[in-house]
């Protein structure tokens, strides 16, 4: 296979190339929210279970524990979450959303359904479900 063969065939290339496309366009209408894409993710998370272990919301998100206190930190610093021990084992992190955390997402609400929007508009709504729930699928059976 000739290297561009290989580019055109490349699965990682193209999910790469299609999530900063993605990303950038959600990050156009959550940024004026003061919002990032991943920060979105965190708070969608914690709006429906506050009290979430670390441990567990990186293992939801697919990611490290690492990566996800460096994303924790500037929210924390902003006031948008707080961490407590956890009631079962002290030695773990849960995190929940504060009052701004909340009014926050509120907001962000608002900005993501714009871009959902923008992005089912020019995929295909159809579409749009049907690549959702290919990927979740695939980050479901690791």
């Amino acid at each position: 296979m000739n290297d561009i063969s290989i580019a055109q065939a490349c699965n990682c290339l193209a999910l790469r190339q299609a999530a900063r496309f993605v990303t950038q366009l959600y990050e156009r209408h959550l940024t004026p929210v003061g919002v990032t894409p991943a920060q979105f993710s965190i708070m969608a998370n914690l709006a429906v279970r506050p009290g979430l272990l670390m441990s567990d919301l990186a293992d939801r998100l697919v990611m490290d524990r690492t990566t996800l206190l460096r994303a924790l930190k500037p929210m924390q610093r902003d006031g948008l979450v707080e961490t407590a021990a956890s009631e079962l084992d002290a030695r773990a992190h849960a995190l929940s959303l504060t009052k701004l955390g909340e009014r926050t997402f509120g907001q962000a609400k608002v900005a993501w359904q714009v871009a959902q929007d923008e992005f089912e508009t020019q995929f295909g709504r159809d579409r749009a479900k049907a690549l959702r729930d290919e990927l979740f699928s695939l980050t479901a059976e690791r």
